[in-house]
């Protein structure tokens, strides 16, 4: 999809907004509930526009059409980050959106999705599923009168889209850089001038220049939104994300409502989708990366070594603010993310360290 055609499609239209009053229970006809899905992107946003008309789909077809969901963009009928109290007070019945965005009401949301220097995709997954996170994030959202899920992975995210190098780690000092959860606060951390911001609109602060830099996802998704045409310096690793989850969360009276074979169905639906999301991202985002290098001219750059550790030395400090943190809940979400994490490390060392090594050694494979 053609970036103009994109935004255009994209637009927030106040006017043509659904009135909260018109937004009742949901409606049952001969046993089918019509729900409503909310989401935090564009309607079909290249990533995670996508990824939310997918579970709308999946969940519909999975309970037989039991349980119809219709997808209303950001603004159609609340903001993107209006998503969350809209679902925990009935407005709608469920959302597609990213933990990241909720640590103003917790601390302890932030590590369901991403930590810097912290999950990879497939141990953010295993965590939940094997590790005990899944009973803590169903703990934490319940506060809120929601059913939370993962359903869907962008992968590794990149450290972001600069007008100029970084060179040091003074190069970052006063740099007003949109970034989001934990790595918000690792940013500030090193001085940097955090601001909170969807992807349309950090388009616009670049190009009014607002923003010294950036970050939202990956070359997929970011080449959709044209970063590319304002700052052409795009630095990895993402270390502030290394992945990032996508949810759903389901109003908690809504989902107590349905038989267990329905909220198993949910529950499928939101789990199936995990890898097929997370490796479409992959996938599209090895072709982009490919593309905006050979034809729109981005420089692809690696953070400075000095200016990763300073990174991972923040990031530390923002743990520590989590296991210091007075929410007792919040202190055994952490712990059991520290756990889990160093577990993994010690043991992807040996196993896909090892095989990334291999594959970066210079040998013929293949002529």
């Amino acid at each position: 999809m053609k970036r103009r055609q994109f935004l255009k499609g994209a637009g927030v239209a106040a006017a043509g907004s659904v009135a909260v009053s018109a937004l009742a229970t949901p409606a049952l006809a001969q046993g089918k509930r019509q729900w409503r899905m909310v989401t935090s992107w564009p309607k079909n946003l290249p990533g995670p526009g996508v990824a939310a008309q997918s579970l709308a789909d999946r969940i519909t077809a999975l309970s037989g059409g039991r349980i119809e969901v219709k997808l209303y963009a950001a603004g159609e009928i609340v903001p993107g980050r209006g998503v969350f109290d809209a679902v925990s007070e009935g407005t709608a019945d469920l959302y597609h959106s990213v933990p990241a965005y909720w640590g103003s009401k917790s601390k302890g949301f932030l590590l369901f999705g991403s930590q810097p220097f912290g999950l990879t995709a497939d141990e953010q997954f295993g965590w939940m599923a094997h590790g005990g996170g899944q009973a803590l994030y169903d703990e934490m959202y319940a506060r809120f009168n929601l059913k939370p899920f993962l359903c869907g992975n962008s992968g590794p995210q990149w450290a972001g889209w600069f007008r100029k190098e970084i060179n040091s780690v003074d190069d970052l000092k006063g740099l007003r850089f949109r970034t989001t959860g934990l790595a918000s606060e690792m940013a500030s951390k090193l001085g940097m001038s955090v601001q909170a911001m969807g992807g349309r609109a950090m388009f616009q602060a670049l190009q009014t220049g607002t923003l010294d830099a950036g970050e939202f996802i990956g070359p997929w998704t970011d080449s959709a939104l044209g970063y590319y045409q304002i700052a052409k310096h795009y630095y990895w690793p993402g270390v502030g994300e290394p992945s990032s989850a996508e949810e759903c969360a389901v109003n908690a009276s809504a989902y107590a409502d349905l038989p267990d074979d329905l909220k198993q169905t949910v529950s499928m639906a939101c789990e199936s989708l995990y890898n097929p999301v997370w490796t479409e991202y992959t996938t599209n985002h090895a072709k982009a990366l490919k593309m905006l290098v050979a034809e729109k001219g981005v420089l692809v750059k690696r953070l400075p070594e000095d200016v990763i550790i300073a990174m991972g030395n923040a990031a530390g400090e923002v743990i520590a603010d989590l296991k210091a943190n007075d929410d007792e809940l919040v202190q055994r979400i952490t712990q059991s993310y520290l756990a889990y994490r160093a577990a993994m490390r010690e043991y992807k060392g040996y196993a896909d360290n090892g095989q990334m090594n291999a594959r970066g050694l210079d040998y013929n494979y293949g002529g």
